[in-house]
């Protein structure tokens, strides 16, 4: 898999990438192709490079094969998506069979938006397949399945995970598109933003840029989980007065 290391400056988000020797590239051409690498492959090309520039052609050309050779292990562009989406859902913490539904939730939640974090491409695919592999299938069975044995009826086991998922990917996209990549990174922007406007006429949001999200120790990423707490307990509530 490729490094891949990032670096901020005013603002503006900047990647590095460390390519493959030629010594690495030899012996991996060595080791036979299969699909599972065609499409460890494709992920780590989508998580360095993006994924409107992968194409079979440069999938080959990073594998050291012949661009044909793939279509024994991928029929086509299609089945190469449908089967890297699969390795992404196959990272998310599936939740536990029994226990509390509102932990189980939480805990893949939380997992869900790490996973779509550490493949940014993947947000805008991950709920489009037609053809959905085993990992994607065993994923929302075992969270229908969680909330229809906590007490949901089947349409609110349907509202239930499309709020969440609205929730998990929408937080996703927006942290991944801020200017901004750590806490300090967050810092600066502040201090930047208060000087190009009066605090006077905008008191508010001057109060909370300067006592606030300008102080050292925030961080954005925190509001994610605070969010998906108050979501989880007014659905808990509903549950409990559906009950009663």
């Amino acid at each position: 898999m490729y490094a891949c290391q990032g670096s901020t400056h005013k603002g503006r988000k900047e990647s590095v990438m460390t390519m493959p020797d030629k010594s690495a590239a030899t012996t991996a051409s060595r080791v036979p192709l299969s699909r599972t690498r065609v499409l460890d492959a494709a992920v780590a090309y989508a998580d360095t490079r993006g994924l409107e520039t992968l194409t079979m052609r440069n999938l080959a050309e990073l594998l050291d094969a012949a661009p044909m050779a793939l279509y024994r292990h991928v029929s086509s562009k299609d089945d190469l998506l449908d089967g890297m989406i699969d390795l992404v859902y196959g990272e998310i913490d599936v939740p536990s069979e029994d226990g509390d539904w509102k932990l189980a939730m939480r805990q893949q939640a939380i997992s869900a938006r790490e996973t779509v974090s550490r493949h940014p491409w993947a947000i805008r695919l991950i709920e489009s397949s037609a053809t959905p592999g085993r990992a994607n299938l065993r994923y929302h069975d075992s969270v229908l399945g969680i909330l229809r044995r906590s007490g949901f009826s089947i349409a609110m086991a349907i509202h239930v995970f499309t709020v969440l998922d609205s929730y998990i990917y929408g937080f996703a996209l927006q942290q991944m598109t801020m200017p901004f990549d750590s806490a300090e990174d967050l810092t600066g922007v502040a201090q930047d933003i208060l000087q190009q406007f009066p605090s006077d006429e905008y008191p508010y949001l001057a109060e909370t840029l300067s006592e606030y999200v300008g102080r050292t120790g925030y961080d954005f990423s925190d509001e994610f989980e605070f969010g998906l707490d108050l979501i989880l307990g007014a659905l808990d509530q509903y549950l409990n007065a559906d009950r009663s």
